[in-house]
């Protein structure tokens, strides 16, 4: 099968790893490499964002990567954060060039990443037939009803993704509560299939080098800083949880932290808890860091309102570290509450602070809770299973396109 994969966001030969909000760059990476595997022919098709990247390029054998110029890029915006504004002023013309590769070498079929390749891919793949897969790994709807951003913003984007949703062959939703908002905007259930991003079950596993300890009980959480609320939840929590300690992955580089002014907020309120000893913000964490850094933990959690994948979670799982989240969006499926962590709603540290207290007062159930927490991360979420999931999304589609 010829495989189209179109991520006009993305940097897959320079990718996006770290710390943070999830990026897509590392997990299109093994997704594709797990479809080359299966014997598949994969293309991905992504703006050219620097101008020293090659227009064409191997990523890994059987995967190529064609750059499409689509005119000046705008500014980088803040780590993190994703200009949509931009990249749908540059649809048309990365849509032109994509209609004529297609023309040249048509692929079987089209997966577009988010909602701005699905515009320039719909718009691209008509007249020939060629049936597009949609995956918006974040939903408008949803992002307003959690308040991730303004209920005002995005008028364009509000108003596409259903139309986009509603002219795909088929949906890919990244966990299953997004299959009742897909619903909500009028795609068809039938055409929605469940199918989460993965982990690499080779690189995390809980197997390996741990990172250096001081005695205490340790915490990890990895968050956009700028999520102030939640992580000023954590910080509560933590003054009911004496002598542990917390380490805070995210934001700039840590030499830079002391600039940055999300940083600068939580450190003073942290200090105005008494926590300064207690809390340490590491910055971006490389990801070839991030295994030792989680394995070193008794817990890792996450106080987030909104995270689709859940990343972090199924990171730490795999590593063989119980997880606290809150059930929503990606931590709802991957985390077995009382199994391999504990689910508890987002907003309640005295609560999240009981729960910790209990875990790590009892050994032997956090290792049980890690070994069926790695567990579940090899069988549900390795990147073999997902890209074979993935691929019986594309047979369907092909079948309903014909």
């Amino acid at each position: 099968m010829k495989i189209a994969l179109v991520a006009q966001h993305a940097t897959p030969l320079r990718p996006q790893a770290g710390s943070g909000p999830d990026s897509d760059d590392i997990g299109l990476g093994d997704l594709t490499r797990q479809l080359a595997d299966h014997g598949h022919q994969v293309t991905i098709y992504a703006q050219k964002q620097q101008p020293d990247v090659p227009d064409r390029a191997e990523l890994h054998g059987g995967v190529h990567v064609e750059h499409i110029d689509a005119g000046p890029v705008p500014a980088a915006p803040a780590p993190g954060k994703q200009d949509d504004a931009g990249l749908l002023d540059r649809v048309p013309a990365f849509s032109g060039p994509l209609r004529s590769c297609w023309e040249r070498e048509r692929p079987d079929v089209v997966h577009a990443l988010r909602w701005t390749s699905g515009l320039a891919a719909l718009a691209a793949a008509r007249d020939y037939r060629i049936p597009v897969v949609q995956e918006f790994s974040s939903l408008s709807v949803t992002e307003r009803r959690d308040r991730v951003r303004a209920a005002g913003a995005d008028a364009a984007r509000i108003r596409l993704e259903p139309a986009i949703g509603r002219s795909a062959a088929a949906v890919v939703a990244t966990h299953s509560a997004e299959v009742s908002d897909l619903a909500s905007l009028g795609v068809h259930r039938s055409s929605i299939r469940v199918v989460p991003w993965g982990v690499d079950t080779g690189v995390f596993t809980p197997e390996g080098p741990v990172a250096k300890r001081n005695g205490r009980p340790r915490l990890v959480t990895a968050a956009d800083l700028n999520e102030r609320a939640a992580l000023e939840t954590l910080l509560r929590a933590l003054t009911w949880v004496p002598g542990a300690e917390l380490m805070v992955v995210g934001g700039p580089a840590r030499a830079e932290l002391r600039s940055d002014t999300a940083y600068v907020g939580l450190a003073r309120f942290a200090g105005a808890l008494g926590l300064s000893d207690r809390v340490i913000f590491t910055g971006q964490v490389a990801r070839d860091a991030m295994p030792a850094l989680l394995r070193s933990a008794d817990l890792v959690v996450s106080t987030c309102q909104y995270e689709p994948s859940g990343m972090t979670s199924l990171q730490a799982m795999a590593c063989g570290t119980p997880v606290i989240a809150p059930p929503v969006a990606g931590h709802a499926d991957a985390v077995v509450d009382g199994t391999t962590g504990i689910l508890i709603p987002p907003g309640r540290p005295a609560l999240l602070a009981q729960r910790i207290r209990q875990l790590l007062a009892h050994p032997m159930l956090l290792e049980a809770y890690g070994v069926a927490a790695a567990d579940r991360a090899r069988s549900r979420y390795s990147w073999d299973r997902i890209a074979s999931e993935t691929l019986a999304v594309y047979d369907r589609a092909a079948v309903a396109a014909a």
